[in-house]
């Protein structure tokens, strides 16, 4: 298991452990939210990001890779251009917002702080991007928010 330090990741759309707002899902406009983070470790070359829903095994909503290291934020529906995006679970790249078919499940956002760049191209997949990271991770930090869908 690789020794990573903890960074800080936020949105300034919502908390830790609280709820999505429905502009952010496929109920409203499914733009990406706005996140930022700091207390990258020294040595940083890149960042990924990796937005995931635990409660349905994982499935991808968003995935970016080789952000600069010059980049510590991403505005609301400002992601693209920024690193290169890789395909969620809804077979497009970019941002695909939450859309669970019943109940509350949870969002994991979590951006990691990698040494140099990792040299995706195309659109990769989530285990395209995980092997490239692989020994190359020097810190991580996440955000937990969940959203219930009403309907």
């Amino acid at each position: 298991m690789e020794s990573t330090m903890q960074m800080s990741l936020r949105s300034e759309a919502f908390a830790e452990g609280g709820s999505i707002p429905t502009r952010f899902t496929c109920d409203g406009q499914d733009v990406s939210p706005p996140l930022s983070w700091s207390d990258e470790p020294e040595g940083t070359g890149s960042f990924v990001l990796i937005a995931d829903d635990p409660d349905a095994s994982g499935f991808i909503h968003w995935l970016v890779g080789d952000i600069p290291a010059s980049v510590t934020s991403m505005a609301e529906g400002r992601a693209e251009g920024i690193g290169v995006a890789g395909s969620n679970d809804f077979g497009r790249s970019g941002w695909g917002g939450p859309c669970p078919p019943s109940g509350e499940h949870r969002y994991r956002f979590t951006v990691y702080a990698v040494s140099g760049q990792l040299g995706l191209s195309g659109t990769p997949s989530e285990e395209d991007v995980r092997a490239a990271m692989r020994g190359r991770v020097l810190g991580q930090g996440q955000l937990v928010a969940s959203y219930l869908r009403q309907r």
